[in-house]
């Protein structure tokens, strides 16, 4: 199973709360989180490795897409 939040246009800390209740919700599969900010991303992916989740993280245009598996 596979979810994706857009948190584009958010400042932290909503882009953390998001991904932080999609992948409470999701103990296994994938979630891909959209931001368009460097600190969203920072903290977005500290979250996700510090629940235990695999981070995959690749810039496209001003976007970052952040994908993280399980």
């Amino acid at each position: 199973m596979s979810t994706t939040v857009d948190a584009r246009g958010l400042l932290c800390p909503e882009p953390v709360l998001l991904t932080k209740k999609a992948i409470d919700q999701l103990p296994g599969g994938s979630v891909e989180v959209i931001v368009d900010n460097p600190a969203a991303k920072e903290n977005v992916t500290r979250l996700c490795e510090n629940k235990g989740w695999n981070v995959m993280v690749k810039q496209q245009g001003l976007d970052y897409v952040l994908k993280f598996s399980k």
